[in-house]
């Protein structure tokens, strides 16, 4: 996938994002989110300073966290998810033409935020279709690296296989489920693996 297809995905992401977070109840707002330790809104506090990284700004904050990125990252969250709801939301739209981000591949920021929309509606019952071209692009990215979320040693030696897309991966006993919840998997996240069947279940189950 091109860089400004890439980028059209991600906006797109936020865009939806942004409408679901706009219906979001008090509530809703204070749900635990499928990041540990973090709510509803802490998780949109994280996507939020993720899209307004600059790589400048990136190395300040690492620097003030040393260079612990679970620190750099959980101060980041809290402190922008303190700005309130009606604040994260105009903040994060004004983000949806941007193409800023921290020093790292921009398919990163593009799981960022199909992840973390998946970790802020799934706890919440709330349903979004990413588009299966950003999901396919996105599993053959992590698929080969063990870049902060470890997707490369999570499947080692299982066969990946979506069943709402063309998408199959690796030789081993079978994980298999839709594309969204195998790309979730691969992340560590538990809540996904209801979501996926096969005789390699329990081993990926496991890894997280």
């Amino acid at each position: 996938m091109k860089t400004d297809e890439i980028w059209k995905n991600i906006h797109e992401e936020r865009i939806a994002l942004v409408d679901t977070l706009t219906a979001l109840s008090a509530e809703q707002w204070a749900t635990a989110s499928w990041c540990e330790g973090w709510s509803v809104q802490q998780t949109v506090g994280h996507v939020l300073a993720a899209a307004e990284q600059t790589p400048a700004n990136f190395y300040k904050e690492m620097i003030s966290a040393g260079f612990r990125f679970n620190v750099f990252a959980d101060r980041a969250a809290k402190r922008l998810a303190s700005l309130g709801p009606d604040e994260l939301v105009r903040r994060l739209k004004a983000r949806t033409t941007t193409t800023n981000h921290p020093p790292a591949p921009v398919m990163a920021m593009l799981g960022e935020i199909i992840v973390h929309g998946e970790d802020i509606r799934r706890p919440l019952g709330l349903e979004h279709q990413s588009p299966g071209v950003a999901l396919v692009a996105l599993a053959d990215s992590w698929k080969k690296t063990n870049l902060l979320i470890g997707a490369k040693r999570r499947i080692a030696g299982l066969k990946l296989r979506a069943t709402d897309n063309d998408w199959t991966y690796g030789d081993g006993p079978e994980v298999s489920g839709p594309l969204v919840s195998l790309v979730l998997g691969m992340t560590g996240r538990k809540g996904a693996y209801a979501d996926l069947a096969g005789g390699g279940l329990e081993t990926l189950r496991s890894r997280s």
